[in-house]
C-alpha cells in the first residue's frame, strides 16, 4: 500500500478533544488505503514545563539528561493517539526514536538524522498494522542515548520519515491554514498559497517565517519530499492548505511570492578597522565560537588602509558578541577604535523564484520604502531574495507596503 505521513504539531494535539480529533483525520487516510505514519510533538506548553523542570533541578544540567526528559512528551503523545486509534478498530502502536530506530548524531539538543532503517515499520504494516505513530523531535545516538533534534524538531522527523519510506506525502498539520504571502497579524490582505517552490519556502522559513522548520524544509527540498501544510481545526478537503513542491510543478507564481520578516534583529558596526587580508576572519571568528549567529554584513570603502565592518545578529545574542569582540579588541589583528550597537532594527525580505528572470525587482522594492519614508540600513541580496535592515518602528508599515507593491493580494 501507499504510505503517508502525517505530523500534528503541539496545538494539535494540545488535549485529549484533539488527540481524538486528529485521529479522525489520520482515519479518513486510512479509509483511502493508504499506510500512515503519524509524527507527533508534545501537547502544547508541555516540552517548555520539562524544560523548566530541568533548568529548576539542574542549571548546569547534562545535556544526555536533558535529552531523556525533554523527550518524553512526545512519548505521552504517541502513546494515546495510539490508543485512540485502537479504539476506532485501527491497527496502530506507537514508536519511541530508539525502537524505529531514529540514527542520530551525538550532539543532544541539536541533533542531526543520520539514518532511518524503515525494516522494523515496513515489517509490522506487512502483518497488518496501519498506522506507526512515531514519536518526533527524537533519535538515538551512536552510544545508544535518547537525542533529540532542537525545537520545532518534530518538522524534521515527518520529512526525514517521508524521505525513508518513499511516502507519497507528508502533511505537516498546525494552527494555520496554510503558508501565506505575509503574517496576516500584519496584513489583512495576505493571501494563502496553493502552492509554494521548495527554494521560496527555505528562505521564507529562514527569514522569519515561521510555517515550518527550516532543516524540514532543507530536507523536502534534497528528497524530493512533497510537503502539504494545512489546519488540523478546518474541515479536511482536497483543495486545503498549501503545497511546498518543486518549481516544476507550479504553472504560474508572482515574481515575489511573499514577504517575511524578523522583528528582533540588532545591528553592530566595528569603527574603523584595519582594511588587509584576514581581518573578516579575525572579527567572525571569535563571533563564531561565541555562538553568534551572524545574518547581513557589510564592508565600507576603505580610506587610508582602515574601513567600517557593520554585521547583523538576533537580540539576544548581542551581549555575546559584545563579549567576544571586546576580547579580541586588544589584538592587532583587529584594533577597531568604536563599537557601535542599534538594538532597534528589523529586517524585512522579499522572495520569489521570479526574480531569478524579472530585472528592476529591487529597485521597486527600494522605491517603494522611499516613498514611506523608510531609510534603509543594510541590503544584501540572493538569486530569489533581497532583504534590508530599517528601523524597528517601520517594520510594520515596510511589510504593508511591499505587500501592495508587488500585488500580493492578487494571484498569477
Amino acid at each position: 500500500m501507499p504510505i503517508l505521513v502525517m505530523k500534528f504539531g503541539g496545538t494539535s494535539v494540545a488535549n485529549l478533544d484533539r488527540i481524538h480529533r486528529a485521529a479522525k483525520r489520520v482515519a479518513l487516510e486510512v479509509a483511502k488505503g493508504y499506510d500512515v505514519i503519524v509524527v507527533v510533538s508534545a501537547m502544547s506548553g508541555e516540552t517548555n514545563k520539562l524544560v523548566d523542570h530541568v533548568a529548576g533541578t539542574s542549571p548546569l544540567y547534562d545535556a544526555r539528561e536533558y535529552d531523556a526528559v525533554v523527550s518524553s512528551g512526545e512519548n505521552v503523545t504517541a502513546g494515546l493517539m495510539a490508543l485512540r486509534l485502537q479504539e476506532m478498530e485501527i491497527p496502530a502502536r506507537s514508536w519511541q526514536g530508539w525502537q524505529v530506530p531514529v540514527r542520530t548524531t551525538s550532539a543532544h539538543a541539536s541533533a542531526r538524522i543520520e539514518e532511518i532503517p524503515p525494516a522494523n515499520i515496513l515489517t509490522k504494516f506487512a502483518e497488518g498494522m496501519r498506522v506507526a505513530v512515531v514519536a518526533g523531535f527524537q533519535g538515538i545516538s551512536p552510544e545508544g542515548r535518547i537525542t533529540t533534534l532542537g525545537r520545532g524538531g518534530s518538522d524534521t522527523t515527518a520529512v526525514a520519515f517521508a524521505a525513508a519510506f518513499d511516502a507519497e506525502r507528508c502533511d505537516i498539520y498546525t494552527d494555520v491554514d496554510g503558508v501565506y504571502t505575509t503574517d496576516p497579524r500584519i496584513c489583512e490582505k495576505a493571501r494563502k498559497l496553493d502552492r509554494i517552490a521548495f527554494e521560496e519556502m527555505l528562505e521564507l522559513a529562514s527569514l522569519g517565517a515561521k510555517v515550518l522548520q527550516t532543516r524540514s524544509v532543507e530536507l523536502a527540498m534534497r528528497y524530493k519530499v512533497r510537503l502539504r501544510v494545512l489546519s488540523s481545526f478546518e474541515e479536511p478537503s482536497e483543495e486545503a492548505g498549501t503545497l511546498v513542491c518543486a518549481e516544476e510543478d507550479i504553472m504560474e507564481s508572482n515574481v515575489v511570492a511573499g514577504v517575511a520578516y524578523s522583528r528582533d534583529e540588532a545591528k553592530v558596526t566595528l569603527i574603523s578597522v584595519a582594511d588587509r587580508p584576514g581581518i573578516a576572519a579575525a572579527i567572525f571568528g571569535p563571533l563564531a565560537e561565541a555562538g553568534v549567529n551572524v545574518d547581513m554584513i557589510v564592508q565600507n570603502i576603505s580610506e587610508d588602509g582602515r574601513t567600517d565592518m557593520t554585521f547583523s545578529c538576533p537580540q539576544d545574542q548581542i551581549l555575546r558578541a559584545e563579549q567576544a569582540l571586546a576580547a579580541a579588541r586588544g589584538s592587532e589583528a583587529i584594533g577597531y577604535s568604536d563599537l557601535v550597537v542599534d538594538r532597534a532594527v528589523a529586517k524585512v525580505s522579499i522572495v520569489g523564484i521570479g526574480m531569478r528572470s524579472h530585472a528592476g525587482v529591487a529597485a521597486k522594492m527600494f522605491a517603494t520604502l522611499r516613498d514611506e519614508g523608510v531609510n534603509i540600513k543594510v541590503i544584501t541580496t540572493s538569486e530569489i531574495k533581497v532583504s534590508v535592515l530599517i528601523d524597528r518602528k517601520y517594520m510594520e508599515l515596510a511589510v504593508q507596503a511591499l505587500h501592495d507593491a508587488f500585488g500580493l493580494d492578487q494571484a498569477a
